[in-house]
């Protein structure tokens, strides 16, 4: 891994791993963050990578016969589902936050580390999570703290730097995708060339080949020839001799 670039090795590697923790029965974001470990790299950007190329390789048979991977096994799922588990310690520690005067927006911001969307997923499950839980508790009375009119510039620049970093993610993606469109667009140009190099140096070969055989036969000419004038002189010079004793 070079400069944020996916090549087919490592492709091929979290399509494995995560093939192998579905057969296990855990979580997807396991693999992801393993994956982001062994690589340097975010669980996060694993995880969008990884459904980018789903839809990547639906479009490129060729690549995917190349990859050898079996796209029945990695389904795209449009809803990443929390585990009873994962709920139960978000609602925690959101309300932790937010007992300690935190608003949900800020409490969702800063356990996602300025991730804007996973922000607001988190936003959202917390907010239906204590609708639900009101609906089925309404003799509950529960606490609510006052939330702020105004965004604080700590918040407005976390959400910014969020927003920037998605931008930047994104440009790595679009880049990563040009780079290896340009890399097969070179691979058959240079066999392209090579197969026109392999028919030059046939065509070379051959044409070797005749002028030999044209020289060896403009040799065996030039022997005739001088073998012809031998017996010609031969014959006039007989002739003569003949000639002068009659």
């Amino acid at each position: 891994m070079e400069n944020g670039i996916w090549d087919n090795r490592e492709v091929k590697d979290l399509f494995n791993s995560i093939e192998k923790i579905k057969k296990e029965g855990q979580p997807l974001r396991k693999a992801f963050i393993m994956h982001a470990e062994k690589y340097s790299r975010k669980p996060n950007s694993v995880r969008n990578y990884y459904y980018h190329e789903i839809d990547n390789l639906k479009q490129d048979g060729k690549r995917l016969e190349k990859l050898g991977i079996d796209l029945s096994k990695h389904q795209k799922t449009a809803i990443q589902y929390f585990s009873k588990e994962e709920e139960e310690n978000l609602m925690h520690k959101i309300d932790s936050l937010v007992e300690s005067g935190c608003s949900v927006r800020k409490a969702c911001l800063s356990l996602s580390n300025g991730d804007v969307g996973q922000m607001l997923r988190f936003q959202n499950k917390y907010r239906n999570f204590k609708a639900n839980t009101k609906t089925e508790n309404k003799n509950n009375i529960i606490k609510f703290t006052k939330k702020k009119e105004k965004i604080t510039e700590g918040e407005l620049q976390a959400l910014f730097m969020g927003l920037v970093r998605l931008v930047k993610r994104n440009a790595e993606e679009e880049l990563s995708t040009q780079y290896k469109n340009l890399i097969e667009k070179a691979n058959n140009q240079l066999r392209k060339t090579i197969v026109a190099l392999n028919n030059k140096e046939r065509e070379c070969a051959e044409l070797k080949n005749s002028f030999l055989n044209l020289k060896e036969e403009n040799a065996k000419l030039v022997k005739d020839m001088f073998k012809y004038k031998c017996d010609k002189a031969q014959k006039l010079r007989n002739k003569l001799e003949n000639f002068t004793t009659n």
